[in-house]
């Protein structure tokens, strides 16, 4: 675990730029990861990771219900940035899923279910396979909750130091990013697990 004076630090990056922040926490461990959905903003994070350490581990747990549209933005970063993907799914398939629990809504009692299959279980295991110290991930604030309670620099249940280099930017900062950098936008992202902007999708309460 990297420990340091969370607070501290969170205000001397305050008024950092993305690009300091990465590069300053780079310095930190050299066993990192990044995240992604490949959801609406993906590519400003993914993009600017690439930049900054092109042979970073990209964690991708692909639910298996993500739109067409959204496997298609996902190979176009993973060919644009040759991004070192690590792909994580069920150990069930999608007929197997489909015959057993289906694609629930929110409110329907086998969610909880399905969250564990397609998302959360995934997802600690890439964390137990790659056990990483840095985490780069783009949550911000206002998003939900949750999320308005971290910080640039929070930790996970397990210690990890989670980097958000992001944190502070609104939608409408980032969609100016997306045009001042000619970066595709997903637009039609949605997650079965999310299903509401507001919901946690889960992986941040781990």
């Amino acid at each position: 675990m990297i420990e340091l004076d969370i607070n501290k630090v969170n205000k001397e990056l305050r008024h950092k730029t993305p690009s300091q922040i990465i590069q300053w926490a780079l310095g930190l461990s050299e066993n990192r990861i990044v995240t992604t959905s490949f959801g609406v903003y993906s590519a400003i994070l993914l993009s600017k990771m690439a930049e900054h350490d092109k042979e970073i581990k990209v964690i991708w747990c692909d639910t298996l219900y993500n739109q067409h549209s959204t496997y298609e933005h996902a190979a176009k970063l993973i060919k644009e940035y040759k991004l070192n993907i690590k792909k994580y799914q069920s150990l069930k398939s999608k007929a197997e899923i489909d015959a057993t629990i289906g694609l629930p809504s929110i409110e329907d009692d086998t969610h909880a279910e399905f969250s564990e299959l397609v998302k959360l279980e995934p997802f600690r295991r890439a964390l137990t396979e790659n056990s990483p110290d840095l985490w780069f991930t783009n949550i911000r604030v206002r998003q939900t909750e949750l999320r308005s309670k971290k910080d640039i620099l929070s930790y996970s249940k397990d210690g990890i130091l989670k980097i958000s280099p992001f944190y502070w930017c609104t939608d409408q900062d980032l969609d100016r990013y997306l045009i001042d950098n000619n970066l595709p936008k997903n637009g039609d992202y949605f997650d079965p697990i999310k299903a509401l902007q507001n919901r946690e999708c889960g992986i941040h309460l781990q």
